[in-house]
């Protein structure tokens, strides 16, 4: 497996993370980048036209994409610990997935309106908005998704917190945290994992 990476990105991250808890992370051959959404990598392009990190290739020279598909993937490669709950538990686990990537993709979005837009075009009701976003998703983390959270590691936590390691990385001075006691309690336990201590973002 060969993945094209970047060391900053969250939704890499969660690749990373799910490998090692899968005991499969040697087993991944990571491929620097150029990945932007203004100027594309026109090497990843060919195999994803997306041109998003992350993207898996495969032995028989087929690629794999987004980050969803490709935890899938990987949790497919080991039998234990399952990822991803073969029973009815499997939807609530895709949606608290779904909800921590939609936090990551507002935060995406914030971040692109500060660091790359011309600043003279800046939209602040867009940041605004995003940043919106992020909060009503940490308060349905808090409200209604400890439980899964706070029982055995599975895809959705791990999406649950590399959105929250993003939020701390690139959105340093935001306190998300004190309303959300609960959740930060989680984290801050989540978050000393060999998996997520070996994946922190750079760059």
């Amino acid at each position: 497996m060969r993945l094209f990476f970047s060391p900053a990105s969250p939704y890499v991250r969660k690749v990373m993370v799910t490998a090692h808890e899968k005991g499969v992370a040697d087993r991944i051959e990571l491929l620097g980048s150029a990945a932007s959404p203004v100027k594309r990598d026109q090497t990843i392009v060919a195999k994803n036209p997306s041109g998003k990190v992350p993207t898996m290739l495969l032995d028989d020279g087929s690629a794999l994409f987004d980050s969803r598909v490709i935890c899938a993937y990987v949790d497919a490669q080991a039998a234990e610990p399952r990822l991803m709950p073969s029973d009815a538990g499997r939807f609530r686990v895709l949606t608290l997935e779904a909800l921590a990537d939609s936090i990551l993709d507002a935060a995406l979005l914030a971040r692109y309106e500060t660091v790359m837009r011309p600043k003279e075009l800046y939209w602040a009701d867009w940041y605004r908005g995003q940043m919106d976003k992020i909060d009503s998703g940490l308060d349905a983390l808090e409200a209604g998704w400890m439980d899964l959270l706070t029982g055995p590691v599975n895809a959705g936590s791990i999406a649950a917190a590399c959105a929250l390691g993003y939020l701390d990385f690139r959105f340093p001075d935001k306190d998300w945290r004190t309303a959300r006691p609960g959740l930060a309690e989680w984290y801050a336990s989540f978050s000393q994992r060999e998996s997520m201590r070996r994946t922190m973002p750079q760059g």
